[in-house]
């Protein structure tokens, strides 16, 4: 038997930990990274070196595999359209993968469907978004580029007319929001294949630094059950509407008035599911391989109440394989993973994850190992 090659296009950590999880499946996998120096370019196998911008890269990339996936969204739509018009099974497809790709698109289909979410509209100057803000209750108001922001980037709160000019410099469609004021973020995975499917993972708080992730909290905690199967049939509802293949983050507000509203999606393995590697009977990584090659979907329950995820990001100490060594002795309950990225202040290079019966130890263990990887803390 002829097992399929799944490729992935994107070289990043996420292409990694997925290259990771398609071992024990038998799949074959390949990659599309830009250099072989990219994270998921160092430990796979079969590697194609080229761009996502470029058709014929994206076509020779193609040959053979069974699938075509993502470790981002930042392929150009028409590209995908012309791999498809090829036969190449794109998964998920460029007509779903559009949402996460177009902001703006994405909060059109979103109204059509009643998926609660911000007030929001696509402005084209400052002056439309002065009319935006007192139709929402004033100033201020957020900001966003609708293609190319990831990890807060291409993301403005504005407290003026002034500030509001920024963001058309980049000469891309804005779209405006309200600032919600929310209460703490939320996350909602869910796995959807082709013939239907779909399966939801326990609903997680995300706490963002400066607009990037910086922990997980697997399950939310003081989350009712009635808000959690909410927060999963949203993202259940979206899978479904926008038809979706793979891997579905929806990230959430939750407000002080009990209202869940959307906030972004993500088509692909996200971070706030990399908890489930060890904390889940099936990691979100290996879920999104089951989906797109339509295999039957595996377990994604909890195995333990609570488990945290860190991320690591670096800072000015580069050598981490010395405090790596003392977190491992440390505590060997810890699972440290990085991603063999050099060390660049903000920039995510691994994250680590402990599970446990009690969640103030579990934070305060998985926060402390990632705290001294990073060189806050020397004991």
């Amino acid at each position: 038997m002829t097992f399929p090659v799944v490729g992935m296009v994107g070289g990043g950590q996420l292409a990694r930990m997925t290259h990771q999880a398609a071992i024990p499946l038998g799949a074959r996998f390949r990659v599309l990274a830009a250099s072989p120096s990219e994270s998921a370019a160092q430990v796979v196998g079969d590697v194609v070196l080229g761009s996502e911008d470029d058709l014929a890269d994206l076509r020779r990339f193609a040959q053979d595999c069974a699938v075509v996936t993502f470790d981002h969204e930042q392929v150009p739509t028409a590209l995908l359209e012309a791999l498809e018009a090829d036969g190449v099974a794109v998964r998920p497809s460029s007509r779903a993968l559009v949402h996460a790709q177009d902001k703006g698109v994405m909060r059109a289909r979103l109204a059509e469907i009643g998926v609660p979410c911000p007030r929001n509209r696509i402005v084209a100057d400052p002056a439309e978004v002065a009319a935006f803000a007192a139709e929402v209750g004033g100033w201020p108001v957020v900001l966003k580029t609708t293609r190319g922001g990831y990890d807060g980037k291409g993301v403005w709160i504005v407290r003026d007319r002034d500030e509001a000019a920024v963001p058309f410099a980049a000469g891309v469609p804005v779209l405006a929001e309200e600032k919600v004021d929310f209460t703490r973020e939320l996350a909602a995975c869910v796995v959807r294949s082709p013939h239907g499917q779909a399966v939801a993972y326990p609903v997680v708080e995300s706490i963002q630094v400066d607009g990037v992730c910086r922990e997980v909290i697997a399950p939310a905690p003081d989350l009712s059950e009635e808000r959690a199967v909410e927060a999963q049939r949203i993202a259940l509802s979206i899978a479904g509407e926008l038809d979706v293949t793979g891997h579905l983050a929806v990230e959430l507000f939750e407000t002080a008035d009990g209202r869940i509203l959307v906030n972004e999606l993500a088509m692909r393995p996200h971070n706030s599911g990399h908890w489930s590697i060890d904390g889940a009977v099936t990691s979100q990584f290996e879920n999104h391989l089951r989906a797109v090659l339509d295999l039957p979907l595996g377990d994604p329950r909890a195995r333990a109440p609570w488990t945290v995820m860190v991320n690591v990001l670096g800072g000015d100490y580069t050598d981490m394989y010395r405090p790596f060594l003392h977190v491992m002795a440390r505590d060997p309950g810890v699972k440290v993973h990085m991603y063999g990225k050099d060390v660049k202040p903000g920039r995510k290079v691994g994250h680590v994850t402990v599970s446990g019966d009690d969640l103030a130890d579990v934070r305060e263990r998985a926060r402390h190992a990632a705290d001294y990887l990073r060189g806050d803390i020397t004991e």
